[in-house]
């Protein structure tokens, strides 16, 4: 069925007694594009959108657009995997804010980045060959395709966010108008493209069909209401403004994985509004806000709502959390872990400034040489151009910061996940230092996750 009609029929049971084939008749004969005016968008029902729901394909878009379309709390989707296909074949997206000099440098930044990403695969893959025989119980092919996977999860740090990739997603017609009204407002073009051709896309009958039958448009009434959402875009101009002009917060050294458990929500919130518009470590902030009164940690709070209209949700910074996690971390891994849901997710700036991960195997193929040049190299381009264009050229292995906030029983589902030996290298190490945190901080809690050491390896099991 069309999402919204298919809203409409399982709305009816909060006020009728029909059953769902009696609903269905209804449906047939009366406006659903009406009811949702009325009731959703005039009424504010907001949980009928959630009953109706739909398939979005996007392909040949960025792997930076590709993050930003994916960075909903209430989704589901599928993305081309960097482990078991290879990305040296299909080129790079070239970002819209470039030309002439600038996308010259650009070009040729990418083209050196490719390069390499095929001969350090090709490296690694003889490392590892040479290193693995094949056991005589494994059948060619599937040693073959182990093996290549484990040179692509090397291989994969000198990708960038200009890559293309194909991304599968499944979601209800509240989310996606969420999404529409967020990608609308980026400040990245291909972003913004992107939120336009979604609501395109809704005016319009289906691209992909199952039949001939299905012709109607996918979501029409979510079309002509997914109006840019102002509200979270001003509110961090705000804050950014206000934090230049109030806050001198001196730097400590931390650890690559810090764990920060917030005591007081008052606190937790004002410092989680200007993680976002600083380059501060989290727990920097935390401790700069709580020694604060409350007159100031509450100017943060109203700096944030200035802008807020009436229909406005709070911004996701409000969203508390119990445990939060600090990670200075390489794209890639961020690329893995960003697809857990339960948990609250922000970034900063993807500056190239925090230096990038150089995984052991890249000295034992002999390709030291081939990778740091490479990285050196983007990275030094990378901040002769302007932003936020600059940010499609940033290598996977470079490290940026990211902050998760997520309740003790998501911390312990991705450290025992991701810590598996199926799991690549790099998140491994992660979901690790997550166990070891908690094990820091409240030992009867950490002695529940069953993690698996970094140490333990099973190189040829995916």
């Amino acid at each position: 069925m069309p999402p919204e009609k298919s809203a409409y029929a399982l709305a009816r049971y909060s006020r009728s007694a029909d059953s769902i084939r009696q609903s269905l008749e209804w449906v047939k004969t009366h406006n659903s594009e009406q009811f949702l005016e009325s009731f959703y968008f005039q009424y504010g029902h907001q949980s009928i959108a959630d009953l109706g729901h739909t398939v979005l394909c996007f392909e040949g878009i960025s792997e930076l657009a590709a993050s930003e379309v994916e960075d909903e709390v209430l989704w589901d989707g599928q993305a081309k995997s960097s482990r078991y296909q290879d990305f040296g074949k299909a080129g790079f997206i070239i970002p819209p804010e470039l030309d002439g000099e600038e996308e010259t440098l650009y070009r040729s930044a990418g083209d050196a980045l490719l390069a390499a990403y095929r001969e350090v695969h090709r490296l690694a893959d003889a490392c590892l060959r040479e290193k693995l025989p094949r056991p005589e119980s494994m059948k060619a092919d599937a040693y073959g395709r182990n093996i290549a996977a484990r040179a692509f999860d090397v291989a994969r740090y000198l990708l960038f966010w200009g890559v293309p990739t194909n991304v599968g997603q499944v979601t209800s017609i509240r989310t996606l108008e969420k999404q529409i009204k967020r990608l609308r407002i980026s400040h990245y073009a291909e972003v913004r493209e992107l939120g336009e051709e979604i609501a395109q896309a809704c005016a319009a009958p289906p691209d992909c069909i199952w039949d001939d039958r299905q012709t109607e448009p996918l979501a029409p009434t979510l079309a002509r209401h997914a109006e840019p959402d102002d509200h979270p875009r001003q509110s961090r101009a705000d804050l950014a403004q206000w934090a230049a002009q109030n806050l001198n917060v001196s730097p400590c050294e931390v650890r690559s994985v810090e764990l920060i458990k917030p005591d007081d929500p008052l606190t937790e919130i004002a410092a989680t509004l200007l993680y976002p518009v600083t380059d501060l470590p989290f727990r920097d902030l935390y401790e700069a806000v709580r020694g604060w009164g409350s007159a100031r940690r509450n100017e943060v709070i109203d700096v944030a709502l200035q802008s807020r209209g009436r229909r406005d949700d709070l911004v996701r910074e409000f969203r508390g959390g119990q445990y939060c996690f600090d990670m200075l971390i390489d794209i890639g891994a961020y690329r893995d872990i960003h697809r857990h849901r339960r948990c609250h997710q922000y970034r900063q700036t993807y500056s190239g400034r925090h230096g990038y991960e150089t995984p052991a195997l890249i000295a034992e193929a002999g390709a030291e040489v081939v990778f740091c040049e490479a990285m050196d190299s983007a990275l030094a381009t990378m901040q002769t151009l302007p932003g936020p264009a600059r940010e499609y050229l940033l290598p996977f292995g470079a490290k940026s910061r990211f902050l998760f906030k997520m309740d003790f029983a998501e911390a312990e589902y991705i450290s025992r996940v991701r810590s598996g030996v199926k799991g690549h290298f790099s998140y491994r190490e992660i979901a690790w230092a997550m166990k070891q945190r908690i094990e820091e901080s409240e030992p009867d809690l950490g002695r529940l996750i069953q993690a698996t050491p970094p140490t333990v390896e099973d190189p040829l099991k995916r």
